[in-house]
């Protein structure tokens, strides 16, 4: 369990202290995904192998950056045939493309504890930018002496634009599987060295 530092957990911007570096905790985080299917129901997902860096400048939260990569053949579904077919060459061909990535390219704050992380998100061989409306959710120390901040987000795209676009018409009007796809982050970071940022 996390001890909620609530000298520095209301708001990133506000709060020097969360300024440093961190790495995030698979164990404790998750990248998930949604999908329309059949045009009645949503499928969802998650990556289970990915790592990740944060600099974070509590100061002047605009200066903070992030890095994340995804092992593309670790997705759950729920279905091993269905996510067998996700990590080959309809999709993400993970056996030629290992990777996913996503680095910062800048940080906008929206009010409160709410900001705009602007980037690129490369798929395959296709990089192209991708906006990611995150949270912060705090900071503090947990029950093993780490410092932790954690964020919530959300991104909405459409998977062709990164080339996956395998479908197949359906009898009764639509495809199987809708373009937009609705990404989903809960992260919990360790900081690994303090003032990184500065």
């Amino acid at each position: 369990m996390i001890q909620r530092d609530h000298a520095t957990s209301p708001a990133l911007g506000v709060h020097p202290a969360v300024t440093g570096a961190y790495t995030i905790d698979p164990v404790h985080s998750t990248i998930g995904f949604s999908v329309r299917h059949a045009m009645i129901t949503n499928v969802r997902g998650r990556f289970d192998r990915f790592e990740g860096l944060l600099v974070l400048d509590g100061s002047a939260p605009s200066r903070s950056k992030a890095y994340v990569s995804v092992q593309t053949d670790s997705m759950d579904t729920g279905a091993a045939d269905r996510d067998a077919h996700l990590a080959g060459p309809d999709f993400f061909d993970s056996a030629t493309f290992p990777l996913m990535t996503f680095h910062s390219t800048g940080i906008t704050p929206l009010g409160g504890d709410e900001y705009r992380l602007t980037g690129s998100l490369r798929i395959k061989d296709i990089e192209l930018p991708l906006d990611i409306d995150v949270v912060f959710g705090g900071a503090g120390d947990d029950a093993f002496g780490n410092h932790r901040v954690g964020f919530a987000g959300s991104a909405t795209l459409r998977r062709s634009d990164w080339g996956l676009a395998w479908n197949t018409p359906l009898d009764t009007g639509g495809v199987l599987i809708s373009d937009k796809v609705t990404l989903t982050l809960d992260i919990s970071a360790i900081r690994t060295e303090q003032d990184a940022a500065a």
